[in-house]
């Protein structure tokens, strides 16, 4: 998929999600998850160095994306914005790992899923793969847009119809 195409998916979907700023990750990944009739269930795990940043691990029931426990917060943020673009970028439900490669122990919130139940698991180790720079990608254009979009706008009013009001006025409409 080219970046344009990517980009106005991304924008497309940020709008219809009701994304609003500023960015909130696990807001994003509850509302898409609705969206999708399937939770995205976030996972901190401290993933062994040197090795995957993150991993999407997709079964019938949910998606879980494991990221990395020991980093910044804004890292975080970003491997699962690229675990997501994933997801966006309708990657097919074929994985390069299974679980055990990486998960050394007991990751809360996990254990109850049965490793027959498991369908994908992708872990980002480099982007020399397409599908790869298609998900960094994904996560590089909602971050850019994020930071854009949270220092240009003025916080949103509480109420509700002040909201609509500073929407309908105010310089930049969300994500457009």
């Amino acid at each position: 998929m080219k970046e344009r195409e990517l980009r106005k998916r991304c924008r497309r979907l940020l709008n219809q999600l009701d994304i609003e700023p500023p960015l909130d990750v696990e807001v994003l990944c509850a509302r898409l998850g609705e969206q999708r009739g399937k939770p995205i269930r976030l996972l901190a795990y401290p993933l062994e160095v040197p090795g995957p940043f993150g991993c999407w691990i997709a079964t019938a029931n949910a998606d879980y994306i494991f990221y990395q426990q020991e980093t910044t917060k804004s890292h975080q943020d970003h491997i699962i914005l690229h675990e997501l673009g994933h997801l966006l970028a309708d990657h097919h439900p074929h994985g390069d790992a299974e679980p055990a490669d990486f998960l050394r122990g007991p990751a809360p919130g996990f254990g109850e899923v049965d490793s027959a139940a498991v369908r994908r698991a992708l872990r980002r180790t480099s982007y020399d793969e397409a599908h790869e720079w298609e998900a960094e990608t994904v996560a590089t254009i909602i971050l850019e847009w994020a930071t854009v979009v949270n220092y240009t706008i003025p916080r949103r009013a509480d109420d509700r119809d002040l909201r609509r009001i500073q929407g309908a006025l105010g310089d930049h409409q969300g994500w457009l």
